[in-house]
Formats: structure tokens, sequence, C-alpha cells
């Protein structure tokens, strides 16, 4: 929508991400019953079906665009996005935007894939000094720019605690803690679950998000945890006009990631005004802990975790100390900083190049 307050933009996207034999979710399309905010794209591109390739780059180039923008965060999308990338760059500039280089969970062919990803492209953004860094080992010579995650700001307005609380079913006058997003390993459910049975019985627990993959282990945690009482699931997609609940709700996010470059949930605490207990990995202690907006847990087990969690309630402080420093990164990481700053980055390459 920035973008959109001075230019002329138009956003092709996918027909398809993944087979469903890869997808590990229950869903990779909006359905019906989602209220997630519309935004006018035309669907064009399938990653397993070559033949969408030429149409989405041939659609693309008669739009006949200054500069394209394409969104990057793993290796199964640089085939795809790469073939259209660097025939595209005979027209235009074709500037990625990578939220990862190197993926969470690495395999063998992520490298080369992404080398032929980014080899396409004129130039590149990374949202955190963590990606800058894998950009720079595998591509020394590329064109690039640190920039940041910004604010997301589509999930409406905090609601009164007590109101939230009632929609989702939570006792009152708990400290509540929330893990929220896509449940995959590297994000580190278990160890919160592990920390959470060391807090005493005035901490609750909300997990909401779709697990990608089994939910077996986690459940099996849950069921043998003397906290299970206090333990509430949400393991599903949450819509977007339902995120105001969950973070209306909570005292404190945690994100207790075994792995980590910047992460988008940080966003929605930052939009939300509500302070974070984060790990030590990736570029969540630059983000979260130099900006004050949280606390950082020295390594990413249940001791650590619980340690910080505990520090945070035991001064009254340190919330008031955590939100004014919240309000200062919100202004700092809005839209339209990030929007002046990509353009004028874009404009410059017109320049040089």
């Amino acid at each position: 929508m920035e973008l959109g307050k001075e230019n002329t933009v138009k956003a092709f996207n996918f027909k398809r991400q993944y087979p469903d034999f890869l997808f590990p979710g229950k869903t990779q399309y909006v359905t019906k019953d989602d209220d997630a905010v519309p935004i006018e794209s035309e669907a064009l591109l399938d990653t397993a079906n070559p033949f969408t390739y030429v149409k989405t780059y041939k659609a693309i180039r008669d739009w006949n665009p200054d500069l394209v923008i394409i969104s990057y965060w793993m290796s199964w999308f640089a085939p795809s996005l790469g073939w259209i990338a660097r025939r595209l760059k005979k027209h235009c500039k074709v500037v990625s935007i990578l939220h990862n280089v190197i993926p969470h969970e690495p395999k063998f062919f992520d490298a080369p894939l992404t080398k032929y990803f980014l080899s396409g492209c004129t130039a590149h953004v990374t949202l955190c000094q963590e990606v800058s860094d894998d950009l720079t080992s595998l591509a020394p010579k590329a064109l690039k720019i640190s920039l940041f995650h910004p604010v997301y700001i589509h999930f409406g307005e905090r609601i009164p605690r007590e109101e939230a609380e009632t929609k989702l079913g939570l006792e009152p006058g708990k400290k509540n803690l929330l893990f929220f997003g896509l449940i995959r390993e590297y994000k580190g459910l278990d160890i919160l679950l592990e920390a959470f049975n060391k807090l005493d019985d005035s901490y609750s627990l909300i997990v909401a998000g779709e697990p990608y993959g089994s939910f077996v282990k986690y459940e099996e945690m849950i069921a043998a945890s003397p906290a299970k009482d206090r333990i509430k699931l949400f393991t599903r997609y949450i819509k977007d006009s339902e995120v105001k609940d969950f973070f209306s709700s909570a005292d404190l996010v945690v994100l207790p990631y075994r792995s980590a470059t910047q992460s988008g949930i940080s966003a929605i605490c930052w939009h939300f005004e509500v302070p974070m207990v984060v790990t030590d990995v990736g570029g969540l202690k630059q983000s979260v802990g130099d900006s004050g907006t949280g606390l950082v847990a020295e390594r990413p087990d249940p001791e650590c975790v619980a340690g910080e969690i505990m520090r945070f309630f035991s001064d009254e402080n340190l919330r008031t100390l955590c939100v004014n420093s919240i309000k200062v990164e919100k202004d700092r990481l809005s839209w339209k900083t990030f929007t002046k700053r990509l353009l004028d980055f874009s404009d410059n390459l017109y320049k040089s190049l």
C-alpha cells in the first residue's frame, strides 16, 4: 500500500507455491472463511510447472515495469523465481527482498539453488544483519542494502484485555505468555513447554498457530506436564481478524527459537506494544535486546528461557521500559521509512548501472 501512494504498482502472485505432498500445513490458499487483507494480484506462477514460468515472465515483461521486487525466503522458489528474474533483468532492475538466504532447517541443495536465484537479480534487500552476512557468504560481490522488518499494521488495534480473554476462553488474572506463529522444530515450542513447567501457577501459556508437521511430540509433552491445565492450545491457522485477540491478552510473547534471522512475530509485537523474551540466536538479540523491546535468554534452553520470563515479571518497571522502547521502534520501523529507503536504493541503481 505504501509503494502505491506515489507509484503505479501491480502484483503478480502464485497460482500454487508447493505441490500438496510438500506442503506441511492444511492449506496454502486463502479460503472463503478467511478474512486476510485482500490484495489485487494476478495469480500465474506454479513453482512445479515450468510452463507457468514463461507465462509469468511474459506477463510481467508486457506490463513493462521499471522495477520488479521479488520476495524470497527458501530455496524451493529459486528455480522458478531465478528463471524469471534473470530474464526480466534484461528489461528492468530486479531487486529481491531476502527474508532468509540460508534456511533455518538447511539442506545440501540450498546453497546452489539460492546462488542461482541471487545471480538473476540486480540487487538485494535484507531485513537484518544476519541475513546480510549470509548473503555475503554466498554472493560476496552482490549489490545490497540491509534494512529492517517493518511493523505490521493490518491486524487492527488492541482491544480491552478482559474482552480478549473472554473471546479466547482464558482464565482472568494470570500472567499470560504467548507463543504465536507457525509451529516448526526450529521455533522451540518444546523448549518453552519445558520452561513453563518451572513457573508457578500464576502463569498461563497460550499456544496459537498452525503446526507444520506432526504435533504429536508436543501433545505428549503437554499431557505429561504438571501445568497442562494452564496451557491453552489454538493449533490452527489464525485469521487476521483474530490476531488482536491473542496479543491483547498477552503480557509477554516468548520466542524460544533454536535458530533465527529476523522474526515477523516481533513486528506484530511492536504493533500491539507487547514485550518479548527471545533467545540469543540470529538477529533477535540485535532487533529485540539492543532496542530494549524485550529480554534475551542467553541460550535456547528451558532454564534460560524460564529465568528471563521470571525476571520480566519480578520487576514492574521492566514492562514500562520495554513498552516505551517499542513506541520508539514503531516510528523508526514504519512502512513509510522502509519504502523510502527501498526506492532510494533502487533509484541509485539506475545511476550506477
